[in-house]
């Protein structure tokens, strides 16, 4: 079979595989969930041994050793993703609710009901723990899941998905309910690409490249966010403790993430004071600072910072930093250079905080936080399948109720359109 026709064989088997999940009972996915817990947890020597191929081809390959941890699998993490299953479990099921149900002047029943989206392809890289992770949250709100992952975790993600597919079938669901492109042939990802009316939703996970090249090639639907830009705006009205403890979380914490802050900008009228603590905070950190020029008249260890570097996505102990003239200027900064991901202003003062919060755009806005909280899990969605920066059906990070859509639901008692 060429490659089209296997990519449609696997999309159609996870369509039959929606149908029958979207019946299912909260019970009966949760005892697929529970079984797929069991499964890796008995597999533990298999999925090494598949993963151990994995990382020796990655090291022939001359992988960074960044990306060649991402691929590791250890005991340790075998444990995270069974327990990532049982923790999915806990959740609740969204599927079935309904809410703003309202009387009509003609008697009739007029609401909204969360279903399953139907069938959704995650594309991916590296991390062999996205394939019971993505696995879990599509399976436990109703949607079937085509898992494309990484050709250097081939090896890894196949012996994971024959896990999950036994389990599935052991609670008495369609395998379909999780398929695998299990092909490195890129042209296996363009196909399926194509394959609207099929694929419900696409979701690319991995860097800014591959989720451009997806949304270019898509006739499918794509949730996806490019980048974090991500900024801390310092108000004249903050306590500057307070600041410099948020920027150096949102900075150092974890700096590899989509989350952390790139750029610190900071109001005149404090700037002079605060700069030159922060600044050794964040030097003792071991950051690299890059500044505008009346940053760096303050604080003249700083490199200077030139015009592309604002668009940039660091990713590392890296940042930049800009005094900016009172909040327009901070929003005006942020309008141009933001990613539409997270952003956050430290301020004492209330009207200057609501009004950051109503104007600026992005899927998270902040008040005295660090950047690093826009997170699923630090939400309370239980967990997250990715953070989205679109406008439309889901923003910022998707847990269980964005994996579902509405539609309208109608009780009645005869009534008729006059």
């Amino acid at each position: 079979m060429d490659i089209k026709g296997f990519v449609r064989q696997v999309a159609l088997e996870a369509k039959a595989g929606a149908r029958e999940l979207g019946r299912a009972t909260s019970n009966v996915k949760n005892a697929a969930l529970l079984a797929m817990a069991k499964g890796l947890r008995e597999a533990a020597a298999a999925l090494l041994s598949a993963n151990e191929a994995d990382v020796k081809a990655a090291i022939a390959k001359g992988l960074s050793p960044a990306m060649i941890d991402r691929l590791t699998l250890n005991p340790k993490r075998i444990e995270e993703m069974a327990a990532g299953l049982e923790e999915v479990v806990a959740l609740p099921d969204p599927v079935g609710e309904i809410t703003g149900m309202v009387q009509r002047p003609n008697g009739m029943m007029v609401g909204r009901m969360r279903v399953p989206i139907g069938v959704i392809a995650i594309i991916y890289e590296s991390r062999p723990n996205v394939t019971a992770d993505a696995t879990a949250l599509c399976l436990k709100a109703g949607n079937a899941v085509v898992l494309r992952g990484g050709s250097e975790a081939i090896n890894s993600n196949r012996a994971i998905v024959e896990v999950l597919r036994v389990a599935i079938a052991k609670a008495g669901l369609h395998k379909g309910a999780v398929t695998f492109i299990d092909t490195p042939d890129r042209e296996a990802v363009k196909e399926m690409l194509q394959l609207e009316g099929i694929i419900d939703l696409v979701i690319p996970r991995g860097g800014e490249g591959l989720i451009r090249a997806v949304v270019e090639n898509s006739r499918i639907p794509v949730l996806k966010h490019y980048k974090g830009v991500c900024h801390v705006f310092v108000d004249r009205e903050a306590d500057l403790q307070m600041a410099q403890d948020v920027v150096v979380n949102a900075k150092c914490q974890r700096p590899g993430t989509c989350n952390s802050m790139e750029t610190l900008l900071v109001d005149e009228p404090v700037a002079g004071e605060f700069l030159p603590l922060v600044s050794a905070a964040l030097q003792a950190a071991g950051v690299q600072l890059k500044g505008c020029a009346k940053s760096r008249a303050i604080v003249p260890s700083m490199g200077e910072a030139m015009e592309a570097d604002y668009y940039v996505e660091h990713l590392d102990l890296r940042m930049n930093v800009k005094v900016v003239d009172g909040m327009e200027g901070a929003m005006d900064h942020i309008a141009q250079y933001g990613s539409l991901h997270t952003e956050s202003i430290i301020t004492k003062d209330y009207g200057r905080a609501m009004r950051f919060m109503r104007e600026v755009d992005a899927a998270s806005v902040m008040v005295n936080a660090s950047t690093r909280l826009s997170d699923g899990h630090q939400y309370g969605l239980g967990a997250e399948i990715g953070i989205a920066t679109d406008k439309l059906h889901a923003r910022g990070p998707m847990g269980l109720e964005e994996l579902t859509c509405r539609k309208f639901v109608v009780l009645g008692t005869g009534q008729l359109r006059q």
